[in-house]
């Protein structure tokens, strides 16, 4: 993947380790609200740890809150996320502008260890995520050893992948799909398990995701040979089935958050096919 072509965007910053996103919780810091309700959901983003011993909800910091370090960041590891991230800016925007609204960009924030976030204290462990209490991705850059040691899933364009998936979260805010979920959650459909509503929220960031490289391909014609593949193999590599059989031994559909390997696949192929957001509705129907 030649990144090197990718706008750079100005909304990625480094964490001092004093904490990233403000407060905790919504609303003068009550703790979660309606928001952060649904991003539960998507915490604990590969490791399958419950997301609510990963966040900590009150005023301060406890003995069992993750330690926030000063991020120690490789300019260039900063300069491919500015350029991937800033490829999403220019691809979202174009699209929100087409159908006659305005895109506002999410910031990234790139920390070490833990950091705070409008939805609480985050730990590393919880892995790469977004925040719709202040519109942030979060990414520590160790996840990126982690998802190529760990899972085999190398290559600059499945470390894109991860981050254009997150931003489809923010996208998914703009368009009022977090609203929806939480919605259709108070009428009593179920979050978790192979049909529910968090699987079906992650598919369709997969499929935002290859809506992305789909439309930023066409502008900046950046792809080599074989990175369709690392992001392919990654959302393989990242499937609820995947991990679950590798770290217990048996796959547990009624826990599904995230969707099954072929699911991933599925998805991000379909967005990166079409390269149309209409493509993307994993709510209606089979997934």
């Amino acid at each position: 993947m030649d990144w090197q072509k990718g706008e750079r965007s100005r909304n990625v910053e480094v964490d001092s380790g004093r904490g990233g996103g403000g407060g905790f919780g919504f609303g003068g810091g009550r703790g979660l609200g309606i928001g952060g309700l649904i991003v539960l959901a998507i915490l604990g983003w590969v490791f399958f740890k419950d997301p609510t011993a990963l966040l900590d909800q009150g005023g301060t910091a406890g003995p069992t809150a993750p330690v926030s370090e000063p991020a120690q960041v490789d300019p260039q590891q900063r300069d491919f996320v500015s350029a991937i991230l800033g490829s999403t800016e220019k691809t979202w925007g174009d699209i929100f502008a087409a159908g006659g609204r305005q895109y506002t960009d999410p910031r990234l924030d790139l920390f070490s260890g833990g950091v705070r976030t409008a939805c609480g204290l985050a730990s590393t462990a919880v892995g790469p995520f977004y925040c719709p209490g202040d519109e942030k991705v979060y990414l520590d850059l160790s996840f990126f050893r982690e998802l190529q040691d760990r899972f085999g899933a190398a290559g600059d364009f499945a470390r894109a992948y991860v981050i254009a998936h997150e931003v489809g979260h923010h996208v998914q805010k703009l368009l009022g799909v977090f609203d929806r979920v939480q919605q259709a959650r108070e009428r009593g459909a179920p979050m978790e398990g192979a049909n529910g509503l968090s699987v079906r929220q992650e598919l369709q960031a997969d499929c935002f995701a290859g809506v992305w490289a789909n439309r930023s391909e066409q502008r900046l014609h950046w792809l080599e040979a074989g990175d369709v593949e690392e992001a392919l193999n990654a959302a393989s590599q990242i499937g609820d089935d995947t991990l679950q059989r590798e770290s217990r031994g048996a796959v547990v559909p009624d826990s599904f958050t995230h969707g099954t390997s072929a699911q991933r696949v599925k998805w991000f192929k379909t967005g990166l096919e079409s390269g149309k957001v209409s493509s993307c509705d994993t709510f209606s129907g089979d997934i």
